[in-house]
């Protein structure tokens, strides 16, 4: 293998060594605590422990001042990682029922850790390697992800059904550790220490916002995925409500749908490149059309296996296809020394969007049923291809 795919390959474990164990903890945890006879309420506050991954952009610029050469990077990396595997690792040995602060407390700290791990290894990535081969990284890192929800999602639950709680937890602790030995044992990394002469400060923050052509990005880091955001955070009580169980809604969506997801990442990471994100923004804003308009239409028909199949394809399809396009674009558009506080702030407004999205999404739901919904989601996804199509693209 040549240095660029070595180099891949590191990337990817970096990302699924933190995907997995964070979609499995929370899928079991809240499960294993309905099993235990823990109240919606309590399970409702483990959402809680995402904090830290919501304002990660806080400590961005201190990784941008304090990580210079690639081995301040490794470092940073292999400590986070440890102290995320290690509270993982815990969590095992503990009883739901019985010590559920503390496991709650453990989680947190691991969340932050690999709030920290993340930006670390986002950071590094736009700074080893050139303009041309972001989608190729990017590709990397909704593989890692897509591969961690197929993993921690669906294959580990239904281990966990079978090998218990304080067997399966641990191993995943020991596994996530395992899965950052290609960082460590990585010769081939290489970053521009130069450019670093500019650090990033607190400031840099208000800085990001007052660009001059920052605005159409922000507009755009919004609008992306806001077509089809709400009908991905519906479509579970959607198919609840068309009568499948819990089981055939983790194989065709969690299996069948994240395995299109890895495949589409892995593509589209090949295209982008070749086509260039301007042009991938315009072919992904016209695929996301689709999404509504396919949804809309099933609204009007009794919905077969074949149709549900067919819309859990296509949503997947072009959410792996948006996602790594705005990955793309996200790290072409930082400044130099400050590339992990603006891919961090960037991120971070997508995953607002996607929130105040999902939110929406089900009280219109609940108004306006699936249809309405969808009529709205299309909608939106008009507007947004008018605006890739015609005023982000003369300005961006």
């Amino acid at each position: 293998m040549n240095n660029k795919t070595i180099n891949l390959s590191t990337f990817f474990c970096l990302y699924l060594a933190r995907a997995i164990p964070a979609t499995f903890i929370m899928t079991a945890l809240q499960v294993t605590l309905r099993q235990h006879g823990i109240g919606l309420a309590t399970i409702g506050l483990l959402s809680l422990t995402r904090l830290p991954w919501s304002i990660k952009f806080l400590w961005a610029p201190l990784i941008d001042r304090h990580c210079i050469t690639v081995g301040d990077f490794k470092k940073l990396i292999i400590a986070t990682e440890t102290v995320f595997a290690a509270a993982i690792f815990l969590v095992g040995f503990l009883d739901v029922a019985k010590n559920l602060t503390l496991i709650v407390a453990l989680i947190l700290l691991s969340t932050f850790a690999a709030s920290v791990q993340n930006v670390t290894s986002d950071t590094l990535a736009v700074n080893a390697f050139r303009r041309g081969d972001h989608s190729a990284v990017t590709s990397m890192k909704s593989m890692g992800r897509y591969t961690g929800r197929l993993l921690g999602g669906g294959i580990l639950i239904m281990v966990l059904h079978r090998y218990g709680w304080h067997t399966v937890v641990p191993v995943l602790g020991f596994c996530a550790l395992l899965l950052i030995l290609p960082v460590a044992l990585d010769k081939h990394i290489i970053v521009n220490e130069e450019h670093k002469k500019k650090r990033a400060t607190v400031s840099d923050f208000w800085h990001f916002f007052t660009q001059k052509h920052i605005l159409p990005q922000v507009i755009f880091l919004f609008l992306f995925f806001a077509g089809f955001d709400g009908i991905m955070s519906m479509l579970k009580p959607w198919m609840v409500d068309m009568g499948y169980n819990m089981k055939e809604i983790g194989l065709y969506n969690g299996i069948i749908g994240t395995s299109v997801a890895f495949v589409m990442a892995a593509l589209a990471g090949r295209w982008v490149k070749r086509l260039g994100t301007r042009v991938a923004q315009r072919i992904v804003a016209v695929l996301a059309i689709l999404v509504p308009a396919y949804f809309l239409f099933i609204t009007y028909t009794t919905p077969t296996l074949t149709l549900v199949l067919i819309g859990i394809v296509l949503i997947r399809f072009v959410e792996a296809c948006a996602a790594v396009t705005l990955y793309t674009t996200a790290m072409d558009s930082v400044r130099s020394g400050r590339e992990g506080t603006d891919f961090t702030i960037q991120l971070v407004l997508v995953h607002l969007s996607g929130a105040l999205t999902s939110v929406l999404s089900g009280g219109i739901g609940q108004w306006l049923d699936y249809r309405g919904l969808c009529l709205i989601e299309l909608a939106i996804s008009v507007v947004s291809l008018v605006y890739i199509y015609g005023y982000y693209s003369r300005r961006a």
